[in-house]
């Protein structure tokens, strides 16, 4: 199975079992997989919390990038969701930051942006940036990044 049927395979197991009313955390499949979400935008905070917390995820919100570094080493994510812009430390020195720690180095760090330009992920891909994810973004497109970054964590730690 490609990485990306199996990404859509647990989309879809979610969505089914959701329908089904079945909403208790363990069932899910994104049950224990704990994300960072680093915005300045409010909205896109809660956003976020929502539908990641839906899929089963334990979600931690930070504000900005000093914020988000405090809470990495504090919470040690599986995967850390990161605004490129924002005031103080934007997301691309976030994400060098977060890299450069040995700890981390390994933590997905997908970039959140309005902005999709060749330089843009270009800029990514030198701080280390696993993804890019296009704002506003949708229930699907967080929920498959989460999938498709902690495959995995996810087949050692439940048999999936």
């Amino acid at each position: 199975m490609s990485p990306d049927s199996r990404s859509e395979h647990h989309v879809d197991e979610y969505t089914s079992a959701y329908a089904r009313g079945n909403k208790m955390s363990e069932d899910l499949p994104l049950s224990g997989i704990k994300v960072l979400l680093i915005d300045d935008s409010n909205t896109i905070r809660r956003s976020g919390e929502i539908f990641l917390s839906q899929a089963g995820c334990q979600v931690i919100l930070a504000e900005d990038g000093f914020d988000g570094l405090a809470k990495v080493v504090d919470n040690h994510p599986n995967v850390i969701f990161v605004d490129v812009m924002m005031p103080r430390l934007d997301g691309y020195q976030t994400c060098a930051l977060i890299k450069k720690h040995q700890h981390f180095r390994n933590t997905p760090v997908i970039m959140l942006t309005s902005k999709d330009t060749l330089f843009d992920r270009a800029r990514g891909k030198l701080v280390g940036a696993d993804q890019y994810l296009l704002k506003p973004f949708n229930k699907k497109s967080l929920i498959e990044a989460v999938i498709m970054h902690t495959q995995e964590k996810r087949e050692i730690d439940y048999g999936h």
